[in-house]
């Protein structure tokens, strides 16, 4: 994306904070995997959002001084000994191009520099990003660095910047919404591939091998998240990521998956019969979740709460499911249906931002209703991609086929 994205998202941020305040955002690094092998590294989605740098251990510090704003990138100082064996890693020049920040400093200056903000630049707030998943989690970078902040200068207040960076994260631009457009396209082409090759005797991660084959050549070089796979039973677990059963005549597969192109990410859920052909039973279940799926989406615009968005589509399953003579009574409803109907998506699949509000124009949110029967051995799940507009809505994955005759015809070509 271009750099003006990351100038804007900056200015953005720090029309939230309070003057005389720094925030402090690190790219993070890839843990050990095994001996002398790491994982794959992705960089910290707001250290990303902010600088559009996607490498590990730079440091970004933003700052408010007296009504003046000043933004600064912390990189690696060039090892050209250790560049022999894992590749360059960014230049000061190319950091700038890349993020729109001028003053870009080598990492071994970054302490000094904080010490110098708070010690004659009179910082009052630190603000680093705090998110925390559960208690036992293990102290991330920020937290220790804020620790030793408190530590060694107790006068300073220490913040999180988290819900306000993830509040402005619920509103894509335009740049933004091109990226998952991108990422969709090339998410469909991989979903019609699967349909393509399907058939009974294969195993699910053969069937997944073929998307997998069309992101690569598209160049999606990662995924939203490990795709699912699912058929027969396997279905009915909502995040069945094993992917290595046989499918077998009659079954249905249930794919969940979603290329990602720049970090920003599709998220598409299609269920298909195996041998191209719904059974009865199967076409009625499919079709109640259909159902579901447009009334839910027509209900999409600016103004309408999400909590209460998500309580109708609970509703409405109910009814479908008491119409296919699963259950007597609505309250019953969480025997076939136990997630909610949706979710925001860009940086993150299931992205930031606080729940309990009302849909904006440039929010993308998914809309994927299911219901899932293991006693019979069918889960379906139909998920699509929305984006909020000024007076309404628009279905980003509308491209992707998805009624009973449109999914037959395609598996009979």
């Amino acid at each position: 994306m271009i750099k003006d994205v990351f100038i804007n998202n900056r200015k953005n941020l720090l029309e939230k904070v309070e003057d005389n305040s720094a925030i402090i955002l690190f790219a993070g690094k890839a843990p050990v995997k095994s001996a002398d092998e790491d994982y794959a590294f992705t960089p910290n989605r707001n250290f990303y959002y902010l600088t559009g740098v996607d490498e590990p251990t730079h440091i970004l510090v933003l700052t408010k001084i007296n009504g003046t704003n000043k933004d600064t990138l912390f990189v690696l100082r060039p090892d050209l000994e250790k560049e022999k064996w894992v590749g360059k890693s960014i230049r000061p020049n190319e950091a700038t191009e890349v993020s729109g920040i001028e003053d870009v400093q080598y990492l071994d200056t970054f302490e000094a520099v904080i010490n110098r903000l708070i010690v004659t630049e009179s910082i009052e707030n630190i603000y680093f990003d705090l998110e925390r998943r559960s208690i036992d989690d293990e102290k991330s970078v920020a937290e220790v660095f804020a620790s030793k902040i408190t530590s060694t200068y107790p006068q300073v207040k220490i913040k999180d910047i988290y819900n306000k960076i993830s509040e402005l994260r619920l509103i894509k631009s335009e740049e933004e919404i091109e990226e998952m457009r991108k990422a969709i396209k090339i998410t469909i082409e991989g979903v019609e591939s699967l349909m393509k090759n399907s058939k009974p005797g294969m195993k699910e991660y053969e069937l997944e091998a073929y998307f997998d084959f069309v992101c690569k050549t598209n160049g999606a070089k990662d995924y939203a998240f490990k795709t699912i796979a699912a058929a027969g039973k396997n279905a009915t677990i909502l995040h069945y990521v094993d992917n290595n059963s046989e499918i077998k005549d009659n079954d249905l597969v249930l794919f969940d998956l979603g290329a990602q192109i720049n970090y920003y990410n599709a998220d598409i859920t299609r269920t298909i019969p195996a041998n191209g052909k719904f059974t009865d039973r199967q076409k009625e279940v499919y079709e109640a979740v259909l159902r579901v799926n447009e009334k839910v989406t027509k209900s999409i615009k600016p103004g309408v709460n999400i909590l209460e968005w998500n309580n109708q589509a609970t509703e409405l399953i109910a009814e479908e499911c008491i119409n296919l003579g699963l259950i007597k009574d609505k309250s019953e409803v969480r025997k076939y249906y136990w997630h909610s109907i949706g979710h925001s998506l860009g940086l993150d699949t299931h992205d930031v931002g606080k729940r309990d509000v009302e849909f904006k124009p440039g929010m993308v949110y998914t809309v994927e209703p299911g219901i899932y029967i293991e006693e019979e051995s069918i889960g379906v799940r139909i998920e699509d991609d929305v984006l909020v507009t000024e007076d309404g809505y628009e279905v980003l994955t509308k491209d992707m086929i998805k009624t009973v005759e449109e999914i037959e015809k395609f598996m009979k070509k």
